[in-house]
């Protein structure tokens, strides 16, 4: 079981301002990127089609960040993730970026595990056996 997940990226010229800082809103996708990354080091997907054509899938519901320091252009950054908190029909990650040991910002996210079927709304449910057996949460979060 997993709670906890790492990756490297480097900042592409195009996730800067013309500071050659990285925009705030980035950080977001790089949250995304860690989730998804995360996942699938897991054999799973964050949208997984079924075989009647439904999607399971995990859309976001929270997400904030702080900034600590800047990030710029061709800096090579680690994006630390967490599982912090594990519900019955949610998963709330937490993330620290770093670079050359100083932290570059705090942010969360929650998502929460739902039923799409074209034609309906989207419904939560609880989270399949396939992701709860390999998905736990964090023991210090």
């Amino acid at each position: 079981m997993a709670s906890e997940f790492t990756i490297r990226r480097h900042v592409e010229f195009s996730d800067t301002d013309l500071a050659g800082i990285v925009h705030f809103s980035n950080f977001y996708k790089y949250m995304e990127q860690a989730e998804h990354a995360f996942f699938r080091s897991l054999g799973l997907d964050i949208l997984n089609q079924q075989e009647d054509g439904s999607i399971i899938s995990w859309p976001r519901v929270s997400a904030k960040c702080s900034f600590e320091a800047p990030a710029k252009y061709n800096n090579e950054i680690e994006i630390r993730m967490i599982v912090s908190r594990k519900g019955v029909k949610s998963l709330t990650f937490n993330f620290e970026f770093w670079h050359d040991g100083s932290r570059l910002a705090r942010g969360s996210m929650k998502t929460v595990c739902c039923h799409f079927r074209h034609g309906e709304e989207l419904k939560s449910i609880v989270i399949p056996d396939e992701y709860n057996d390999l998905i736990e949460e964090h023991p210090q979060a």
